[in-house]
């Protein structure tokens, strides 16, 4: 493994701050984990040490890569202290534009010269982020996609003050962490955002009206178009709350194509929101999704 000189802060220990540490940590990036939990961290060590021990067994890693990758990354509360001297910073904490602002003005002035901040959002304003520090040139969206291990693109968005050379040093990190690159000019829902929540809404509407099964219309994705995944199960594994706060900002942005089908919100309301909830379309139990669960037209 090639040991890199780039410093990279990552904000947030969250599911999606834990796989981008992980993969620049196991790429030879210095790589500081922050957030204000203690806690939070803990369990982000552990899921990084688990995904880089399973590597071993599997035979994918080998155990001394797998031991550096582990002495590269630190942890750390104190985000002032974490990101002195970083050349990359990425945040990813919760989608709000205000804690965002926060996070990137704290950090701005103590990073190394010509650093780049990096923004994970799937949703709000790069060119707004971008107005809490002096430089907004400096400032870029790197939307990473989850599990991160396995995802191999990340969307590198445009705000309206980045710079090229910005976007040109994100592809090169971007390259280096073993990830396919798109550059994206800064729009409500970028391009996979907007695409996943228009086919995840037209599949519940499609649910509602009784056109198919959620097995079916799943399965139709499925092998119809080699899609991993089909829009019900992944609005199971991303969240329907979360979909549904995409819906209704793409609505209020991009018009009435993107109004979120009603059974999205009787679901929400009724705490049906996937996985992390056990139960959503499809009930799970034990994590795994219990066969025939999905949800009937005739029940709705």
């Amino acid at each position: 493994m090639v040991e890199r000189k780039d410093k990279v802060v990552v904000v947030g220990a969250g599911l999606m701050g834990t796989g981008i540490a992980h993969a620049f940590a196991s790429s030879g990036f210095t790589t500081v984990l922050v957030d204000t939990s203690a806690a939070a961290l803990e369990q982000s060590r552990e899921q990084i040490g688990k995904i880089l021990d399973d590597g071993v067994k599997l035979g994918k890693v080998e155990a001394a890569a797998a031991g550096a990758s582990k002495a590269r990354l630190t942890v750390e509360t104190d985000l002032a202290q974490a990101a002195r001297g970083a050349n990359l910073l990425v945040e990813t904490v919760s989608e709000k534009l205000e804690v965002k602002k926060a996070v990137v003005s704290t950090a701005a002035p103590l990073l190394a010269d010509a650093a780049v901040i990096a923004t994970n959002t799937s949703a709000l304003s790069v060119t707004e982020i971008a107005t809490a520090v002096t430089s907004p040139e400096r400032v870029v969206g790197m939307h990473f996609f989850n599990p991160v291990h396995k995802m191999k693109l990340v969307e590198l968005v445009r705000g309206l003050a980045t710079s090229d050379e910005t976007v040109l040093r994100c592809r090169a990190w971007s390259d280096a962490i073993g990830k396919t690159s798109i550059v994206v000019n800064e729009s409500p829902g970028l391009t996979t955002s907007r695409m996943s929540a228009l086919a995840g809404n037209e599949a519940m509407w499609m649910l509602q009206e009784g056109t198919a099964s959620a097995e079916d219309i799943d399965t139709a994705m499925r092998l119809g178009f080699n899609h991993p995944m089909g829009p019900l199960e992944l609005g199971d594994l991303t969240g329907w709350d979360t979909r549904l706060s995409v819906l209704r900002y793409l609505h209020s942005t991009l018009g009435d194509k993107f109004r979120p089908c009603p059974l999205i919100i009787k679901m929400v309301a009724a705490g049906r929101l996937g996985r992390k909830a056990g139960h959503g379309v499809y009930q799970y139990e034990g994590g795994q999704r219990v066969p025939g669960s999905g949800l009937k037209a005739s029940a709705l």
